[in-house]
C-alpha cells in the first residue's frame, strides 16, 4: 500500500467521521456506511476494513466508546469486505445496484448491533424491534448518501486509479454510470 492510498483513506475516514459528528443529532443518519461501501468498491476489501477500523475508532473516541465499538468495527468491516468483493466480481455495477446494497447494509448493521446486545443480556426481539425504525433510517440514508457521493467520490477514485495505473480491466466510474 503506497503513501498516496494511505493518505486517501485517511482523508475519507476524516470525511466519514466529520459526517457522523455533524449528523449525530439525527437518529442513525450518518454517511459512514456509504463512504465505506464506495471506498471498498473502488479500492478493494482491505481498504474497506481499514476504513471501518479507523472511522469507528476515531468517531467513537468523540461520541463514546463501549462494547458496541468492537461490533461496529466487525459489522462495517463485513460490509466493506462484501462491497470490495462486489467491486472485484462486478466492476460495472451501476450506482442503483450499489444503493440497493447500501439499503441492505443498513439493515445488516442494525441486526449485528442487536445481536451484540443479546450477548450482554438484553432480550433480542424486543431490542431488535424497538431499533427497527432506526435501522430503516440508516438503510434509507445509505441509499441517499451513495447516490449523492458516488459522482464525487467516483471521480476521485477514477483519478486515483489512473494515477496509479490500477485500472482493474474494464472498471468504469460509478459517476459515469449514474449519468447514463
Amino acid at each position: 500500500m503506497n503513501t498516496y492510498k494511505i493518505t486517501l483513506l485517511a482523508m475519507l475516514a476524516a470525511l466519514a467521521v466529520a459526517g457522523r459528528m455533524a449528523l449525530s443529532s439525527l437518529p442513525n443518519i450518518q454517511p459512514v456506511t456509504a463512504i465505506i461501501i464506495l471506498t471498498s468498491f473502488w479500492l478493494g476489501p482491505l481498504a474497506g476494513v481499514i476504513m471501518a477500523i479507523l472511522t469507528t475508532t476515531v468517531s467513537n473516541m468523540l461520541l463514546g466508546m463501549g462494547i458496541w465499538t468492537i461490533w461496529q468495527i466487525i459489522a462495517w468491516s463485513v460490509i466493506g469486505l462484501m462491497a470490495g468483493l462486489l467491486g472485484k466480481w462486478w466492476p460495472r455495477l451501476p450506482v442503483w445496484g450499489l444503493s440497493i446494497y447500501g439499503l441492505f447494509s443498513g439493515l445488516f448493521f442494525g441486526l449485528v448491533i442487536s445481536l451484540t446486545m443479546r450477548t450482554v443480556g438484553q432480550p433480542f426481539w424486543a431490542y431488535y424491534l424497538a431499533g427497527l425504525p432506526f435501522d430503516l433510517n440508516h438503510a434509507v440514508s445509505n441509499v441517499v448518501f451513495i447516490l449523492v457521493f458516488s459522482p464525487i467520490l467516483g471521480a476521485l477514485f477514477k483519478r486515483y486509479n489512473q494515477r496509479n495505473k490500477v485500472n482493474g480491466g474494464a472498471r468504469t466510474s460509478v459517476a459515469d454510470e449514474s449519468s447514463q
